[in-house]
């Protein structure tokens, strides 16, 4: 039997999104849906509105094997099924494995970056991210580009809330 693979807390704040797709006459209504293995959480829906702010805090768990967190943004309309403003995904091994080395190390002063991540072909990074070490936690700031869609980013907190110990004793 392997070991167990701890259950790792995450925070997740839905920050705000800029330049979506307008959906309905002039503009959307937008709302994010998050998405963490089988977890789901929902954001409010914000009316006629194209850069909205919602500032929203999830929390969900998730073991060190499947870290994928995925988002959808959706139009909410009243008579129809809601119409898609695209989507992103963003893995949280990047943030895990900081947190990981921070751990092993034992460093880091309040404010420290960890980690950068930048954007390429195989992340939905808009802009290039960092993982820092802040107020006891580590966090990553995000922008994500959202995918078969016209335009639209999505601006992420992600905050690491506890890691499993790992037992460096062979």
């Amino acid at each position: 039997m392997g070991e167990m693979v701890g259950q790792i807390n995450v925070k997740v704040v839905v920050v705000h999104g800029k330049r979506l797709v307008i959906r309905d006459f002039k503009s959307s209504d937008p709302y994010v849906l998050l998405k963490l293995g089988n977890q789901t959480a929902k954001t409010k829906v914000i009316k006629s509105c194209l850069n909205p702010v919602w500032n929203e805090e999830f929390s969900f768990t998730f073991s060190e094997a499947v870290g994928i967190l995925k988002l959808e943004v959706f139009d909410k309309d009243r008579f129809k099924a809601d119409d898609k403003m695209g989507h992103a995904q963003i893995s949280l091994q990047p943030l895990v494995a900081a947190a990981r080395l921070k751990q092993i190390l034992r460093v880091g002063n309040d404010g420290m970056t960890l980690r950068k991540v930048i954007p390429e072909s195989d992340n939905c990074l808009a802009a290039e991210s960092s993982i820092v070490w802040a107020n006891g936690e580590v966090m990553q700031d995000v922008w994500l580009r959202l995918c078969e869609v016209e335009s639209g980013e999505i601006e992420l907190k992600i905050k690491l809330c506890n890691l499993p110990l790992v037992s460096s004793a062979k």
